[in-house]
């Protein structure tokens, strides 16, 4: 495992270079951002699944959207303690999909789509490791572990410009903290000064990509097989596409040469991609129901906002309306949308004058 502020301090120029409070902070927010940007994939290809008939798939997927629900927070933490103001305004955070990452390799495109293999192929491109000795990427960045790499950067040089007093002079009290999480051996630690920070920051890089930059391991204990070490992301998506688990001895070269992982077809929810409510007329029983499911994802991101920004007690309040959501999904899936396909949640931006329904 990577020792706490190693990586980056030797790799090549950083771009976009972070060297100002101020653009540590605008990168911060780039973050969370960047971590949102994940859930709305995950969610959909969640909901396409059938966790009886596939468990390991509904499993392996649940607890990468809680993790990056972890990371959100963390990235929100990080914010806050130098001095930030998070935000998840609904009106900048729901892109259309297909969109790309914030601030991102635009050769990436995110899109709302059934389990199967193009939402396996996005996800191992968006959890994709850094290449040895990858370049710092402050915009534009190619893997998200280089996009931290650059905060790491810009953190290393401001506290010793500054002092770390003065970077990390945010109010403790706005930190959040929660766990421990069912799904994942992840957790939601407060940060209040460089070391904890960078931890922040390890903790998002290794659940992502795999410890010390090469490995197939995150550091956490898998929790639905507690005799198992627990894979980063990257790779529990290539166990779904090669059909076998990683064991003990297992590298990336190697691939996984553990037990098989089957995936039944017939436990999928066929979908239709990238929904829009204005694929249905005003009043149509599918577009009142994406409606609805948009609604209540804007009133879960108002109450994340408040809750990184001074109600930590809000993110309880947000944990309701995810269970809200999971129901209006689930409700939506079951409905035919012709061509043999479904219909699906859209998260799309709906005004506050207009979230007629709150969970």
């Amino acid at each position: 495992m990577k020792q706490a502020g190693q990586v980056g301090i030797d790799a090549a120029p950083v771009t976009a270079r972070i060297d100002t409070l101020d653009s540590l902070r605008e990168h911060l927010q780039w973050a969370i951002e960047l971590e949102h940007a994940t859930l709305p994939p995950y969610l959909c290809t969640l909901y396409s699944l059938d966790p009886q008939r596939n468990p390991a798939a509904a499993q392996a997927v649940s607890s990468v959207f809680v993790e990056e629900m972890i990371h959100l927070a963390l990235a929100a933490n990080l914010l806050n303690a130098v001095g930030g103001q998070p935000r998840l305004d609904p009106a900048t955070m729901l892109a259309g999909h297909p969109r790309t990452l914030p601030h991102g390799d635009r050769s990436l495109t995110l899109s709302l789509v059934p389990f199967g293999q193009q939402a396996l192929e996005m996800f191992l491109r968006l959890e994709k490791p850094a290449p040895p000795a990858a370049p710092a990427e402050g915009d534009g960045y190619e893997t998200i572990g280089q996009f931290y790499d650059a905060i790491e950067q810009g953190l290393h040089h401001l506290c010793a410009e500054l002092g770390e007093e003065k970077v990390f002079c945010g109010d403790p009290a706005r930190q959040v903290t929660a766990g421990p999480f069912s799904h994942t051996g992840g957790q939601l630690k407060p940060v209040t000064d460089l070391a904890s920070a960078l931890a922040a920051m390890e903790e998002i890089v290794e659940q992502g990509e795999g410890t010390a930059r090469g490995e197939v391991w995150d550091g956490d204990q898998d929790i639905f097989h507690p005799d198992r070490d627990e894979v980063a992301h990257y790779y529990r998506f290539e166990e779904l596409k090669l059909g076998r688990r990683y064991r003990r001895g297992d590298t990336p070269a190697s691939g996984p040469t553990g037990e098989a992982i089957a995936v039944d077809p017939d436990g999928i929810l066929p979908m239709r991609p990238n929904p829009r409510m204005t694929d249905h007329p005003s009043g149509d029983p599918i577009r009142t129901a994406q409606e609805k499911f948009s609604q209540t994802y804007c009133t879960l991101l108002d109450q994340l906002e408040q809750a990184f920004n001074g109600s930590p007690q809000m993110l309880g309040a947000g944990m309701g309306t995810m269970y809200a959501l999971k129901a209006q999904a689930l409700s939506l899936l079951q409905m035919p949308d012709g061509d043999e396909t479904t219909a699906g949640p859209t998260f799309e931006y709906v005004a506050p004058d207009s979230r007629r329904s709150t969970p």
